[in-house]
């Protein structure tokens, strides 16, 4: 199947639309879910596409990126419709973001990073527990975050990981924030830290500490700090070997002020999503859905001959050729079937059952993208390794997600076979 890009993103020759990752009819998608999916491919197809590869090979920002998906209001997709945006529910951010991922890794991950800031502050708070004042009080700071993207395309990023194991969820974060008049007093690093030099605000999960106090991951705080606040840096340098356009670099914060305003969400409520809503950790997982069906796409095309800029060769013809086209098809649609349903699954309060799923979904996406574009390697050949192409960019930024926090490989592994052995509060004493 095949579509007309629209009139609305703004290109000037018209492009013939990949299909969809997920058929609309097969998956049950509503309509609105099929405007809003089919908005982010379009701007992935007609225009990231052609970008990737210098904001891979520069390991440069994708800017021009970001003013497109403001321009076509996707840079509030998770934000609520009464507060402009386009109030897309867990599920449809997903499914964009995969389409997203399919044509610019970086984008995709790093826009994560900012709709995470509207998606854990909105729906996903909306099914947490909070007093009217506290949810009030919530309603009033959000609307200032949601004004500045709606209105000002102001980018959010998500600082997480500092080097042990807080980004896990193990311990406390380092990153600390003291109480004072008004607001708080942060200190703390962040390492990795998609979007950094880039973001208008940093969404800084940090750890409140009282005068006296010990930290403790109860009082784990989510605030949005104005890059520009003074005792806000940005060091070392990003050289890395695939997601280089994320712009990943050390954040760090001296003595920095932030006010009342500046939270996210209300004191305990971030503790009690991390207990409650264990999915808001899988929204990694879309660029690499993403990326596996680009690494599937590349090869059928490859094979028959319609790489844009190479020779029409066709090499479908081979025995091998098909059998490793119906070895990859089968994994990416075993893919396809676990992740759409963890996906489908996110809410407050899953079951033991659906965490399992989830861990294994991301597993499965995280390790299977890169499989998936190892094999197009092997099965396309030499000329596929060549940069003027994307598969050895989809290879090398496949090979990323595995290893990132909070739910890498080795960590869903371990989960899933212990969680699967225990029910809650069971020990071999």
């Amino acid at each position: 199947m095949t579509m007309q890009v629209s009139n609305n993103i703004g290109t000037t020759d018209k492009v013939v639309l990949d299909a969809p990752i997920f058929d609309p009819v097969a998956f049950g998608l509503s309509d609105e879910q099929v405007g809003i999916i089919t908005r982010a491919r379009e701007i992935g197809q007609s225009v990231f596409a052609g970008r990737a590869a210098t904001y891979d090979r520069e390991a440069i920002f994708p800017t021009e990126n970001y003013r497109d998906l403001h321009r076509i209001g996707l840079l509030g997709i998770a934000v609520p419709k009464k507060h402009g945006g386009l109030g897309a529910n867990y599920q449809t951010y997903a499914l964009a973001a995969a389409e997203i991922g399919r044509y610019c890794g970086a984008t995709a991950l790093t826009w994560n990073m900012h709709v995470c800031s509207t998606l854990w502050s909105g729906p996903l708070a909306d099914d947490l527990d909070m007093d009217a004042d506290t949810r009030a009080e919530h309603e009033r700071r959000r609307a200032i975050h949601y004004r500045r993207i709606v209105e000002d395309g102001a980018i959010y990023s998500q600082p997480f990981s500092e080097g042990g194991a807080a980004a896990a969820g193990g311990v406390a974060f380092g990153t600390e924030a003291r109480p004072v008049a008004g607001g708080w007093i942060v200190n703390g690093k962040k390492i990795f830290a998609s979007l950094s030099g880039h973001a208008d605000y940093y969404g800084v999960l940090c750890t409140e500490i009282e005068e006296g106090g010990k930290a403790s991951r109860r009082n784990t705080l989510y605030l949005a700090i104005p890059a520009k606040s003074q005792g806000v840096s940005v060091v070392g340098d990003w050289d890395p070997l695939g997601m280089r356009g994320t712009v990943s670099r050390t954040l760090l914060f001296k003595d920095v002020f932030v006010p009342e305003d500046s939270a996210l969400m209300p004191r305990g409520v971030y503790f009690q999503a991390a207990m409650r809503w264990p999915h808001m950790f899988l929204t990694l997982s879309p660029t690499y859905m993403g990326l596996a069906q680009a690494a599937c796409d590349f090869t059928v095309r490859y094979l028959r001959g319609e790489v844009p800029g190479m020779p029409p060769v066709k090499r479908r013809m081979y025995p091998t050729k098909q059998i490793a086209v119906a070895q990859m098809q089968i994994k990416l649609e075993q893919i396809k079937a676990i992740w759409f349903q963890a996906i489908t699954e996110a809410r407050a309060n899953p079951s033991k059952e659906q965490v399992l799923r989830a861990y294994a979904a991301q597993y499965s996406v995280m390790e299977g993208a890169n499989d998936l574009a190892a094999l197009a390697i092997r099965t396309c050949g030499g000329q596929a390794m060549l940069r003027s192409l994307p598969l050895e960019r989809i290879y090398r930024d496949s090979r990323c997600g595995s290893l990132m926090l909070p739910w890498t490989a080795e960590l869903c592994l371990d989960r899933i076979g212990r969680e699967a052995l225990y029910e809650t509060g069971e020990t071999d004493d």
